[in-house]
Order: C-alpha cells, then structure tokens, then sequence
C-alpha cells in the first residue's frame, strides 16, 4: 500500500482522483485550503489537512512517510491569472516551489504535477507535440510551464523524481459549474438547467480537447508508478480530437448567445503518442458518452 498525498485534493479532479486511489486500496492524505474545493465530497478513507500550499514547513511535516506527491493545487483560471496575477503566481508558481522544496525535506521521492495544455499558447500545427516550444499567452500558462521547468531543475539537483501532465481541457463528475471561471462545459450546462441561453465568447468556432476526468486519474496513476519516467518526464493528456465550443452547444441544447472574445488559444489538440509509448495510456470515454453522462448528473434532457 502506498501513500498519496494530494495537494488540492478537494477539488474537481482531486476528488476522482482520491475516489480511485481509495478503491484501489491505497492511503490518501489531501491538503487544500478549501477557496474552491469541498472536503464533504471526499471519500471518509482520506486523511484531511486545510492549510494553504504555500506553507512548506506544515506540508513537509504533513509528508513524512509519503511515497507519491500529486500536485493540484492551483487557481487553474486563465482570466483570473489576467486580472488577478499576483495572486495567481502566489498560489501556482510558489506554491510549487513550496510543495518541491517540502518534498526535499521531508525525502519523498516522486511528484506528478498537473501541468496545462495553456503552455501551448498558439501554434502553427496540429496535433501539440511536447516537442513544440511553448508560447504562454497568459500569466496562468507561464506559471504552469515555469512550474515544469522547476520540476526538472529539482529532479537533475536533488533526485526527484517528477512527472508533469499537461492536461488539455477536463471534465467529468465532480466538476464546478458555478463562478465567473467556470470550466465552459460546467457552465453551459448550469445554464442550460437553468433556461438560460449558452453563453460563447467570439465565434464559437474555436476547438478544444477535452478529455474525461477517469481518464486523467488514470494517467495520474500511471505517472505516480512506472517506474521508467520520472527523470522531469513531460507528457500531454487529452484525446487527440477536436470539438468546436458551437458544437459542443449544440450537444448540451438550448439557445445560444454570443460575447466578445477573449484571450486564449484559438484550437488545442494533443499528440497523444509520447504518453501511450511511455506509460501505455490511451483515453477510453468517448465525449458523446461522457456528455451523456453529465446531462444525467444534471437532471437534463
């Protein structure tokens, strides 16, 4: 039996996550500081800590015994790290430098970090290859590609071993569909229980890749056990395939509004092959059944 230990573990696919690695009979030590997770949805098996991330010296004591480290914890809004950067580099940047040097203190051995697809920025081809140079586009794509590089830097000084996965667009049970930064998926479908019209930014003919939050637990898991990665391996995390944000209106049904459009990438698509060769990963739900499942979640026809 190993020892996880997640930061922002509370959150949306820290929940599934800690709902997976409790069935598979591992012990599971969450800390979040609760400004957007919920504790009272986590399995009674995990072993609960609220303090902030930033606070190495509680979370290295906190560590003691941990094999595995899954990193999280974030303020994973591209619009909120505009408005608000400051803040946003507190949590997402120093509160990786916090867990890293935590982890060195207290000798845990290996950390999968959640990385973004947002690095990407815009490129000239498709699928996004890890080979691409990252082009952040906003003070939440920079924090998570800097955050990668410190976990290299710390694997080549002091032996850790760390996995970062570049999740492209999640969702899943246990999303959030409420506040200004809501995830596109879990606002339209709050919007549409509600008999309010589906809000798009711009033409709606922007793409995303969105892959399911069971297939991300999985890759996390993976990551978190083989035992040939670690050396500050990067690995992308969707599908491979695109779906505009009209069409994905068009699945979940009601009327649509259009709204200015905002900063952030115009299409993203992963190239899977880097983490199927290395890990044997490949995602198993396809989007029509995973939308079906959400609308049931949500009480929609």
């Amino acid at each position: 039996m190993k020892t996880y230990l997640i930061t922002g573990g509370a959150g949306f696919i820290g929940t599934n996550l800690c709902e997976r690695l409790v069935a598979d009979g591992m012990r599971v030590i969450v800390v979040d500081n609760l400004v957007a997770g919920n504790a009272e949805r986590l399995p009674q098996e995990v072993e609960f800590h609220a303090f902030d991330v930033c606070d190495t010296e509680m979370l290295a004591k906190t560590m003691e015994g941990v094999d595995v480290v899954v990193h999280l914890a974030a303020l994973p809004r591209v619009q909120f790290s505009i408005e608000e950067p400051q803040e946003a580099q507190r949590v997402n940047l120093d509160g990786t430098l916090s867990v890293l040097e935590a982890m060195r203190r207290a000798h845990v051995p290996r950390i999968v970090y959640a990385a973004s697809s947002a690095a990407y920025g815009d490129q000239d081809v498709s699928p996004l290859s890890e080979t691409l140079p990252p082009q952040p586009k906003s003070p939440y794509a920079f924090h998570k590609y800097a955050g990668e590089l410190m976990l290299a830097l710390w694997n080549e000084l002091h032996g850790i071993e760390t996995v970062a996965l570049r999740f492209f667009n999640v969702y899943g049970p246990h999303l959030d569909p409420d506040g200004a930064y809501a995830l596109v998926i879990g606002r339209f479908l709050k919007l549409r229980k509600e008999g309010k019209p589906l809000t798009i930014t711009g033409d709606g003919e922007q793409t995303r890749d969105f892959v399911h939050v069971r297939d991300v637990v999985d890759a996390i898991v993976r990551a978190g056990t083989n035992l040939h990665v670690g050396k500050g391996d990067v690995f992308n995390v969707g599908t491979g395939s695109e779906v505009s944000i009209n069409a994905l209106a068009n699945m979940i049904g009601g009327t649509i509004e259009y709204v200015p459009a905002r900063i952030e990438p115009r299409h993203t698509c992963a190239d899977t092959t880097r983490i199927h060769a290395a890990l044997g990963w490949s995602p198993t739900v396809g989007f029509d059944e995973g939308i079906t499942e959400l609308k049931t979640i949500f009480h929609i026809a």
